[in-house]
Order: structure tokens, then C-alpha cells, then sequence
């Protein structure tokens, strides 16, 4: 039997062996099996030429023909169906390459079992979608975003049938002028052609309400034409769109008649940026699927409806209002929160921020026990915050700050549901929150902790010690009083930011030997009490970028050692303290640059030391000062210097001439001190320069004609020196933009040039107090800024604006430029120049007429020509100035009468004509006949109130012959005459000497009369004490 069966086993196993091989064969063992079908394979290797003309092999490197690249299947991107072999996927947005899809060839079309195709990501230009691709009719899933196309979407694409995924977002020049093509997919789910150009496609509406199977449709960013029509046909619309998106559009309301068809499948609607103004309709209380809402950035009116209350499944809603940069809140949803908003129990985010919200805080916000966030910030809201929100166990982060908030804060104290609160984000600032802070031992979490400029009163909670994740703490700007010390800040590991400033009531009373558990970045203590000496406790970090000890009472040297603990962006302000001493200079000791410096109003002396003008804005304004040469020792140290103030202060010897080391400076003031010599010519190197004061100084010779090159130039103040030569004509065409241009108080001589007529956006002209003679040009009036009525400061901010480069680094306000003016009299310092208009040219000898069209700059504000030799008589038009509050006549050889317009102009405060010629009456009107009659005197021809001298006709007539004799009939036939009055008089004072020379000399008499003086002085006290306590009495009763 054993014997039979072996040859029987011996072929098996050689039948076995030989199925074995050719079965191995088959399942990849031995000699592998290619899935990739080999037309497929070489259509691939063409689109990869195609695409890419990248030669280095980094482009699809598992691409290839090569024995061991011959699987396409396993190529990156590439997807095969497992049974059938054929490539279904081809998927190249995760490769790092500018692909040309434009360059696209036909090879694409052999893959006819392509499904999926995925090309987006690609940002070379000039790409466009190929006609051809509408041959893939297999295809389900298209994704060519971000990809850089131009052109129109070929028509092709509507045969497409299968398609169930379509997203060309992200492609700006891509213009789609119609959806026609897309309205033949009718197995659509997805479309997303987001910032595209769809401003032709007026048909949109129509399309996509006939995509019967859309799920998720965004259109946003892709300037869509507001054509949505009155009516329009749901049949064969779809009834599962979930998402939609058409935010950063510009729709009217009427798009609400459309999506609200759809409010029993909308589930996620993002609307922000896309509507002008309008209402919100109480119709969105009827989407009760919707999850999450997003309408903020629009400029919505009217209030929120009550039917928000509805949509009990939100867990998202942003109703914050548009962005207000400039100017006060003039937009917004008004009127109060509505209390259903404590319906919507599921919320986890909401934001109600940046509108004109009224009223209090809604109790059942505390009903939304899984809220998150919370923004009511930037509203109008008033009352207490309700205590039941401090106890949402879920609440991570609430920001109200900007509004009318008050009451006192009232933590919640325990919690039977909560393990611990959660809250991270606490921004409170800018409100009216009084009374004590609370205990915060609740809220372990706390990151940020913002409650500046409220009422806060009392004192610094130590509880605040102890939180040991705090990172930012702001009290500062409140009426809180305490005496700070280590405790305080005793487990505060984390603080990064700390600002207790602008709390006078605050004092510090921390060892310069303690160690803090922190390191700050920003410290900012202005205004609390620190000194006399220099705190050193908080100097643990070397890269603070921010410390300010403004006016805290420090009056000791700074520590040298000090200048090594800033970051390169750093700003430090030590202004209004009473530190002395010199400032070494450590250059050797800085770590970088300090980014803005002030140490304005104090008590330093010494030179400038270099490393402080490696700054990019350094105030030294009011200080002790003597030189700033060190500009010229190390040029790199200015390249970045943009603002630079070192005025009253004590510099002397001349200007440096080394400004072609700082020509980024744009605000340059060295005004009063005692420099001296002329005007560097270098000075011409500060192209860039928009402010330049060297007022009040004792700088000689004339305007260097390098000045021409300063064309950037809007302040130009070089008064009270003694400069001298012509004012120079190049001004109008060199310095163009001069808003203000003052050079008073100079020796300038020659005539006034006619060429400063045509500095247009002149507002103030100030020339007084020099050798200037000649006539008063007649172009005057051409100066087309003090033609316009009232004031702003734009043309002084207008540099400072954002996008002007290099003036964001000047200080925020010095547009609102310091400027001494001589003002009815007095030598005064202005502030806000933008709303003065001025020009004086008093103190010359300037002669001739004053101009008749100065009386067309009706802006003017204040009008200056005293002390001159101008004649002839005042222009009948003066009265047309009717934004005049001072004008100064005075000390000329005016003649003539006063106009009678001028008694127009009602704003008029202060006059002075006097010491001219003037003659006549003075006009009638309250603005001048009330004056101080000082304002005429000197003009010896001139009459009329309020001046004593009458003018003739106001003087009584006189009369002779038979009118005098019927004047004196008259008067006897009168009682009332001037014999009576005498009589009277000469009867009054008889009587009275009789009667009191008789008291004198007649004793008797005299004693009985003050007697019967007394004896009524009783009866009428006794009387009235009487009837008062009768009075009382009846009162009480």
C-alpha cells in the first residue's frame, strides 16, 4: 500500500511545486505583477511634463519610467481601483511646485476612470481651465482653488454629470461671467467659487436654487451682483442645503427672500461683510437647525429681533458690528439685548461687540451653561453685570469692556456644579465698575485681567497674588489707594505685564533687594508713587519692551546699568520726575536699541550721550541739556532716528552740521535754548522732515538755501532769532506744503514776496516783528486754506497717517503742535493749530493800502497788521471776515471812517484801532460801540460812544432872535423848569444843615431825638420777634 502511493506523491508534489510558482507568480511572489495600466502610466509621465518644466527631478520623483517606477499605482498622488487597475485619483495639491495647468494636454483625457482630481494649490500665472476637461465624465470630485486662473469657465464643464464636488476658490482673475454650465450639474453637492470675479453672473440665484442635491454652497468674496429676484420657483431646489456662505459681498435685504426658503436644513449661514444697511428680520427666528450664525461687519440698524430666542440649536453667533477707526460710533444694532436671548441654552460663542447696544446685561445669560466666550464689548450698556453669569462653569473667556457698566464686581463665591470656573479672559476696562475688587481665589485659571479706567476704589486685592497663571494685570487710571508690597505679588509666576499707572494713591513699598517670582516685559507704574530712589525690583529681564515710571516721584540718577534691559523695540518714559545727573554714555553696555525714549521734565544734564540717538524717537523736552554733538561722533547711530525734541533746554554753541547722518528724521525741535551761529547748510540732507522748530535761539545770517530741499516740510518755525537777508522766494516753490510758516521776530528785510501767495495750504503766516517794508502783496487773498470757514487738523495729521512712512513712529499727538503766537497782546502758546488762522505781519514798515482782497480769506481767525506805516482807509469789505476774533489795526496812518460792516461780525473779541486817522462816527452796533473805548483812542477825529467825544448833531442846538424868546415862553409856561431844580436843590440843603446844626448845638433836643430813635428800634424788634414766634409755633402745630 505504502509502496503504490508513493510515485502517486511524488507527481502531486511536482504538480504542487509547479502550481506553486506559477500561482506565486500571480499573487506578486517572485516576479511582481503591474496593476498600472501602460497607456495610463505614459498619459501620466506627459502630464508631468506638461505641468511642471522642472529638469532638476524634484518634481514627482517617484514619476518615472525606470524598471522600479513602473507601478504608476504606487506613485505619490496616484490612486488605482483595486480591481481594474485604471487610475481613479490623481491628486497633486501637496506637491511643492507652480504647476502650469494651463499647459494642460489632452494625455489628461486618457485617463477615462479618473474620478478625482485635485490640482489646487498652484500659483503660476497665466494658468486656465482647459475645454478639454470636460470629456472626464467620470469625474465626481474637481479641485482647481487657489490655483491662480484667469479667463471664463469653459462651457465644457456642464458635462460634467457626475460631478458631485466643485471648488475653484481662491482664483481672482478667474471670471465668471454666467453659471449656465453649472446648472447642468444636477448632481452636485459642493461649490465653492469664493474670491472669484462673479460680478457678470447675474443668474446665480437662479442656478443654485436648481441644484436639487446641494448641501454646501459659498460664494463669498466674489463680488456678487445684488440680483436676487421678487420671486422665484423652489421645486426643483434642493432641500438639504446646510451651509452657505456669502460673506464679504455687497446684498441688500432682499437676499433674505431667498435663504429663508431654506430655514429647515440651513444649518451653518455666514453672512458677515456682505450686507449694507439694513434691519435683521424676525423671520431668522424661523431657522431652528441653525447651528451656527455669522453676521458681523455689517452695518445693521434697528434692534435685535426677539425671535433670536427661537434658535434654541445655536451654538455660534457673531453679530459684531462694523469696525469704527476714526470719529465716534454711528452705526450698530440699538436698543437692549433681548431677554430671550436666555432661550438659546446651547450657545457656546457669542459676540455682540462694536454696537449701540442699551440697557442692562439680560439675568438669563447665566442660562447658557455651555457658553465659552462672550464679547459685549464697544456697546452703550449700563447696570451691574448679572451675578448669575460669574457662574457659567463653562465661561472661558468675557470681554465687556467700552461701555456704562457700574455697580460693583461680584464673583461667584462657591459653586455646587462647578469642580473649579474656568475663566481665562477677563477684559472689564473702560466702564464705570465701582467700589473694591473682589476676591478672585474662585477663578484659578486667569490669564488676563483688564480692569483700567473704571471707578475702582480701595484697595489692591492680595487675592490677585495668587494666581499663578496671571500673565496680564491692568488696574491703571482708577481711584484705588494701597501700599503695594511683596505679598501682593507673592505667586505670581507668570506675569508678564503689569500696569497699576494713573493711581496717585498707590505706593510702592518693595526692596530694591527683592527677587520677584516673575519677569515683566511691560511695566508700566506712571503716576503711582515710587520714589524718591530708583526702583530696581522689577530689572530681572533683559528684553523689556516696555517701562513706564512717568511722574512717580523719582528723584535719584538713573542707574547705569539700567540701559541693558531693553529689547530693540522697546519704549521707555521717565518724563515729569525730578531726576538729576548726567547720563553716561554706555555703549558698551546696550543690548540694542531702544526703540522710543522720553525723559522729558526733569532735571538732566550733561551732553546727549550717543547710544540715546540710536533710538528711533527720543524726547528730551525741559531738561538741563548743553549739547547735542554727539550727532556728528557715530554715524550708524541716526540712520533709524525719525523724532528728535531736545527744546528748553540749555544747548549753546552752533547747530551740529552732520543732518546727512539722520535723513529719516521727520520731526526735529530745538527750540529755546541758546544756540547760536548759522543754520548748517547739511540741515538741506532731511529730505524726509515735516516739523522743524529752532525758535527762539540766537541763530544769525541768512535761510540757508539747502532749506530748498526740505520739500516735505508743513511747520516751518525759525521766530525769535536774529537772522537776517530777504525772505527768500524759493519758499513757494520749494516748500509747497507749509501749513505753518513763522518767522518772527527776525531781522529779515526787503519786501514781502508776492510768492507766498501761492502757498495753498497756508494757515498761518506770522512775519511780525521784522525790518519788512514795501506794500502788503494784493495776492494775499489767493491762499486757498484760509479761505475755507473753520478749522481742522487734518493738514497738520495728514502726515501721521497710517501708510505715510516713517511718521507712525513720531508720538501719537504731536500734530497738535506747540506754536507761540503773539494773540491780542501777549505772547501765548497754541495748541491745536488746525483750528487757528492767523496772520500777522505786525511790527514792520510796511506801507501802502491794506489789500481789498485780503477781505476774501473769510477763514481767517486772527488778523495782525499794527505797528506799520499802511495808510489809506480800511477796506468796506472787512466785514465779509466774519470768522474774525481778533483784529489789530493800531499804530498806523489809517484815515477814513470805520466800515459799518465790521460791526458784522459777531465773533469779534478783541479790537484795536487806535493811533491812526480815523474820523467820523463810530459805526453804531453792540460790537463796537460796547468796547473799551482804549480800542480808538489816538485817533483824535473820531466820535461817537463809546469814545466821551460826541459827534456833531448829538450836541444841543444853539438858538437866537424869536426862537430863544418862544424857548423861554415855553419854559416859563412849564412846571417843571430849571428854576425848580434849583430851588429844590438850594431847599434841600436848608433844611438839612437847619436840622442837624440844631441837634449839634441844642443838647435837650438832641437827647430827646436819639432817644425816640431808640424807643422805636425796640418797639420794631419786640414787634417782629412776637409775630416770628407766633409763626413757628402755627408751623409746628
Amino acid at each position: 500500500m505504502m509502496s503504490r502511493s508513493v510515485p502517486q506523491i511524488i507527481v502531486f508534489l511536482t504538480l504542487l511545486i509547479y502550481s506553486t510558482g506559477s500561482l506565486g507568480s500571480s499573487l506578486g511572489v517572485g516576479e511582481p505583477r503591474i496593476r498600472c495600466k501602460d497607456a495610463e502610466r505614459q498619459a501620466l509621465l506627459r502630464i508631468k511634463d506638461d505641468l511642471c518644466d522642472s529638469t532638476d527631478g524634484t518634481f514627482l520623483p517617484s514619476w518615472g519610467n525606470e524598471e522600479d517606477k513602473r507601478e504608476c499605482c504606487e506613485w505619490s498622488g496616484i490612486s488605482c481601483d483595486n480591481k481594474t487597475g485604471h487610475v481613479i485619483k490623481l491628486d497633486l495639491s501637496k506637491e511643492d511646485a507652480s504647476l502650469s495647468i494651463g499647459n494642460l494636454s489632452s494625455a489628461l483625457v486618457e485617463l477615462q476612470h479618473l474620478n478625482y482630481l485635485d490640482l489646487s494649490g498652484t500659483y503660476k500665472d497665466g494658468n486656465f481651465i482647459p475645454s478639454f476637461i470636460g470629456r472626464l465624465t467620470k469625474l465626481r470630485y474637481l479641485d482647481l482653488s487657489s490655483s491662480s486662473l484667469e479667463g471664463d469657465v469653459p462651457p465644457q464643464l456642464g458635462n460634467l454629470s457626475n460631478l458631485q464636488y466643485l471648488d475653484l476658490r481662491g482664483n481672482s482673475q478667474l471670471k465668471i461671467k454666467s453659471l449656465k454650465s453649472i446648472s447642468h450639474l444636477s448632481s452636485l453637492r459642493l461649490l465653492d467659487l469664493g474670491s472669484t470675479n462673479m460680478s457678470m453672473a447675474h443668474d446665480w440665484v437662479h442656478v443654485v436654487n436648481n441644484l436639487p442635491h446641494l448641501t454646501n454652497l459659498s460664494l463669498s468674496y466674489s463680488e456678487l451682483p445684488d440680483t436676487v429676484p421678487q420671486s422665484l420657483s423652489f421645486v426643483n431646489s434642493s432641500k438639504f442645503l446646510a451651509v452657505l456662505d456669502l460673506s464679504e459681498n455687497l446684498l441688500s435685504a432682499s437676499v433674505f427672500l431667498w435663504l429663508f426658503n431654506y430655514s429647515g436644513s440651513l444649518v451653518h449661514l455666514d453672512l458677515h461683510n456682505s450686507l449694507s444697511k439694513t434691519s435683521i428680520p424676525e423671520a431668522f427666528g424661523n431657522l431652528v437647525a441653525l447651528e451656527s450664525l455669522y453676521l458681523s461687519g455689517n452695518k445693521f440698524e434697528g434692534s435685535i429681533p426677539h425671535s433670536f430666542g427661537n434658535m434654541n440649536s445655536l451654538t455660534y453667533l457673531d453679530l459684531k458690528g462694523a469696525e469704527i477707526y476714526y470719529g465716534p460710533r454711528s452705526s450698530g444694532l440699538g436698543g437692549p439685548i433681548p431677554k430671550s436671548f436666555g432661550n438659546m441654552t446651547a450657545l457656546a460663542y457669542l459676540d455682540l461687540s462694536n454696537n449701540q447696544l442699551e440697557g442692562s446685561i439680560p439675568e438669563g445669560f447665566g442660562n447658557m451653561t455651555f457658553l465659552q466666550y462672550l464679547d459685549l464689548s464697544s456697546n452703550m450698556l449700563s447696570g451691574e453685570i448679572p451675578k448669575s453669569i460669574w457662574k457659567i462653569c463653562t465661561l472661558q473667556q468675557l470681554l465687556a469692556f467700552d461701555n456704562s457698566l457700574s455697580g460693583q464686581l461680584q464673583f461667584a463665591e462657591s459653586s455646587t456644579r462647578c469642580a473649579h470656573f474656568p475663566l481665562e479672559i477677563l477684559h472689564l476696562e473702560m466702564n464705570r465698575i465701582g467700589g473694591s475688587l473682589p476676591n478672585f481665589t474662585m477663578y484659578p485659571s486667569l490669564k488676563e485681567l483688564l480692569l483700567f479706567s473704571n471707578r475702582l476704589t480701595g484697595n489692591v486685592s492680595k487675592s490677585l497674588g495668587q494666581l499663578s497663571k496671571l500673565e496680564v494685570l491692568q488696574i491703571s487710571d482708577n481711584f484705588m489707594a494701597d501700599l503695594i508690597s511683596e505679598a501682593h505679588f507673592s505667586k505670581l509666576f507668570n506675569l508678564t505685564h503689569l500696569d497699576f499707572s494713573s493711581n496717585s494713591h498707590i505706593v510702592f513699598n518693595i526692596s530694591n533687594d527683592w527677587i520677584p517670582p516673575f519677569q515683566l516685559e511691560d511695566i508700566e507704574l506712571g503716576g503711582c508713587k515710587l520714589g524718591p530712589h530708583f526702583p530696581k525690583w522689577f530689572l530681572t529681564r533683559n528684553s523689556i519692551q516696555t517701562l513706564n515710571l512717568s511722574n512717580s516721584g523719582i528723584a535719584d540718577p538713573i542707574p547705569d546699568t539700567l540701559w541693558s534691559h531693553f529689547d530693540m523695540s522697546a519704549t521707555l518714559d521717565l518724563s515729569n520726575n525730578k531726576i538729576r545727573g548726567t547720563i553716561q554714555d554706555n555703549e558698551g553696555f546696550i543690548a540694542s536699541p531702544i526703540y522710543t525714549v522720553d525723559l522729558s521734565s526733569n532735571q538732566l544734564e550733561g551732553p546727549v550721550p550717543a547710544f540715546l540717538l540710536q533710538s528711533i524717537s527720543v524726547n528730551l523736552f525741559k531738561n538741563q541739556f548743553s549739547d547735542i554733538n554727539a550727532l556728528c561722533t557715530q554715524s550708524p547711530y541716526l540712520s533709524n532716528l525719525v523724532f528728535l525734541d531736545v527744546s528748553y533746554n540749555q544747548l549753546s554753541g552752533e547747530l551740529p552740521d552732520c543732518w546727512s547722518r539722520a535723513v529719516l528724521l521727520r520731526v526735529l525741535i530745538l527750540g529755546n535754548n541758546k544756540l547760536s551761529g548759522k543754520i548748517p547748510s547739511s540741515i538741506g540732507f532731511l529730505t524726509s522732515i515735516g516739523i522743524l522748530h529752532l525758535n527762539n535761539n540766537n541763530l544769525t545770517a541768512e535761510l540757508p538755501l539747502s532749506l530748498k530741499n526740505c520739500t516735505k516740510l508743513v511747520i516751518f518755525d525759525v521766530g525769535e532769532n536774529k537772522l537776517l537777508g530777504p525772505v527768500p522766494t524759493w519758499i513757494r516753490r520749494s516748500l509747497s506744503k507749509l501749513v505753518v510758516l513763522s518767522l518772527r521776530s527776525n531781522n529779515f528785510t526787503g519786501s514781502m514776496p508776492s510768492d507766498l501767495c501761492r502757498l495753498v495750504q497756508l494757515q498761518l503766516l506770522d512775519l511780525s516783528s521784522n525790518n519788512l517794508s514795501g506794500n502788503i502783496p494784493n495776492c494775499l487773498g489767493n491762499i486757498t486754506a484760509l479761505k475755507a470757514i473753520g478749522g481742522t487738523d487734518s493738514a497738520f495729521r495728514e502726515p501721521y497717517i497710517e501708510g505715510s512712512s516713517g511718521w507712525s513712529d513720531v508720538p501719537i499727538g504731536y500734530y497738535q503742535e506747540n506754536l507761540f503766537l503773539v494773540w491780542k497782546g501777549a505772547l501765548l502758546a497754541f495748541k491745536n493749530l488746525g483750528l487757528l488762522k492767523n496772520i500777522d505781519l505786525s511790527s514792520n514798515r510796511l506801507s501802502g493800502d491794506i489789500p481789498r482782497e485780503i477781505t476774501q480769506l473769510i477763514g481767517l481767525v486772527s488778523l495782525n497788521l499794527s505797528r506799520n506805516n499802511l495808510s489809506g482807509q480800511i477796506p468796506q469789505e472787512i466785514g465779509q471776515l466774519k470768522s474774525l476774533d481778533a483784529l489789530d489795526l493800531s499804530n498806523n496812518h489809517l484815515l477814513g471812517r470805520i466800515p459799518s460792516s465790521l460791526s458784522q461780525i459777531d465773533r469779534l473779541n478783541t479790537l484795536d484801532l487806535s493811533n491812526n486817522n480815523l474820523s467820523g462816527k463810530i459805526p453804531s452796533g453792540i460790537q463796537l460801540q460796547t468796547r473799551d473805548p482804549v480800542a480808538y483812542l489816538g485817533n483824535p477825529e473820531l466820535c461817537g460812544a463809546p469814545l466821551a467825544k460826541k459827534c456833531p448833531g448829538e450836541e444841543k442846538p444853539t438858538v437866537s432872535g424869536a426862537t430863544e424868546d418862544h424857548a423861554d415862553d415855553q419854559e416859563k409856561d412849564e412846571f417843571i423848569t430849571r428854576g425848580f431844580y434849583i430851588s429844590a436843590a438850594v431847599g434841600f440843603i436848608v433844611a438839612f444843615w437847619g436840622f442837624y446844626l440844631t441837634l449839634i448845638f441844642n443838647k435837650s433836643w438832641r437827647y430827646r431825638y436819639f432817644k425816640s430813635l431808640n424807643n422805636a428800634g425796640d418797639w420794631l424788634y419786640v414787634t417782629v420777634a412776637v409775630h416770628k414766634a407766633k409763626l413757628l409755633r402755627i408751623i409746628k402745630s
